[in-house]
């Protein structure tokens, strides 16, 4: 009944052209008022597929060809009309009659914490999704620390100190199941789909625990030390790895297979969850971070002979471009919201060298991106 709610708003919504949940709202509630089903999944199918509806719009105006959306998983959804007590989930299913589902502990000992609120559910054949919210007191930062970004690691640091996550097994997994679904020999298309969805779930289910396991070390460490976490905005990476930019057809395909966003992901909604401020600069802010000297800001030179290391030919030291990078962000994402400079000390290839000296007393960021850390974070 839910599904056939929402592609009854679907259709409605393609014939008169609406996509926002306002006006789907207004054409299409009446008309779901034949449906035997609580008046809150009718709202929430409405919402279901204005989502959808406005998913597509996006697509065909960035001139991606599309086809009519229609639901085809069984599912049921709410924000509304259900309770979470003693250890279950009862959610209406008729007047006067509710379906109570068992929770498992792990779920019972996270909604039973204090300040946390059920906000919906989401009800499949064989899964049970429940989303939390809760107001999170906001961390008081002294300092800030950068996360650079790469395909192979994720660099985190500042002036004082800079940590390498390496994440090489992400690409090997990505060339594995790559190579084995290459080695398919069936005729079959519907099959191939099939076993190849099989493969990239996985594939999917094993670099998203590499990537939790790092950003929650990130996330954590960063708590400790009070230190507020800054990203570098890299939208747009596609475009460098287009055919006929100079690069081989492997390279491409490691590069535009890398999800950038997983990463960032994680840190903003495990940061927010503890209220720790995330400082999110623009592409002006992030623009040359990992080839700009922290000592003189002068254009650092590239060697192949020196691999991911560059130089700097009026300071004469080697450094790490991702170090470097890291060091650089940090200190733009301080800069953003305080008018003093710290001190910059990175070190470089025999040692460590006081870059910059400024104020040496610390300035407390007390809250960056206020009015997004101050509504409940969903997890």
């Amino acid at each position: 009944m839910f599904r056939r709610m929402v592609n009854d708003s679907i259709g409605i919504g393609l014939v008169n052209d609406a996509s926002s949940l306002r006006r789907l709202s207004l054409l299409s509630y009446n008309q779901l008022a034949q449906c035997d089903s609580p008046s809150c999944y009718k709202l929430c199918a409405i919402s279901r597929a204005a989502g959808i509806l406005a998913a597509r719009k996006k697509s065909l105006r960035r001139g991606f060809p599309t086809r009519e959306p229609y639901t085809v998983r069984p599912q049921l959804l709410s924000c509304y009309g259900f309770k979470v007590r003693d250890g279950r989930l009862e959610i209406p299913v008729s007047r006067g009659k509710r379906l109570s589902l068992l929770l498992n502990k792990h779920t019972v000992a996270v909604v039973s914490q204090k300040g946390v609120q059920v906000r919906s559910f989401t009800l499949t054949t064989n899964k049970l999704s429940i989303c939390i919210a809760r107001d999170a007191p906001s961390i008081q930062c002294a300092s800030t620390v950068g996360v650079d970004r790469n395909l192979r690691n994720l660099t985190v640091g500042n002036d004082e100190q800079t940590n390498n996550y390496d994440l090489s097994k992400t690409v090997r997994i990505a060339k594995n199941t790559v190579r084995i679904l290459a080695s398919f020999r069936r005729d079959d298309a519907r099959i191939k789909t099939a076993i190849a969805s099989k493969y990239g779930q996985r594939r999917t289910a094993r670099t998203g625990h590499l990537l939790h396991t790092a950003t929650k070390t990130i996330v954590t460490v960063a708590v400790q030390r009070r230190e507020a976490i800054v990203l570098e905005d890299i939208q747009g990476i596609r475009c460098l790895y287009r055919k006929g930019n100079g690069q081989n057809g492997n390279y491409r395909g490691r590069m535009n297979s890398w999800n950038f966003r997983e990463a960032q992901r994680q840190i903003e909604y495990k940061a927010r969850w503890v209220g720790l401020p995330v400082i999110r600069l623009s592409r002006r802010e992030t623009r040359g971070s990992s080839v700009t000297c922290p000592r003189c800001g002068e254009r650092l030179q590239s060697d192949k002979r020196l691999a991911r290391k560059l130089w700097c030919g009026k300071c004469r030291v080697v450094m790490d471009r991702d170090r470097v990078a890291a060091v650089i962000l940090a200190w733009r994402g301080r800069v953003r919201f305080a008018r003093s400079r710290p001190p910059i000390i990175l070190e470089a290839q025999g040692g460590a060298v006081e870059a910059v000296k400024g104020n040496p007393t610390p300035t407390v960021i007390p809250g960056v991106d206020a009015p997004k850390l101050t509504q409940p974070t969903k997890s």
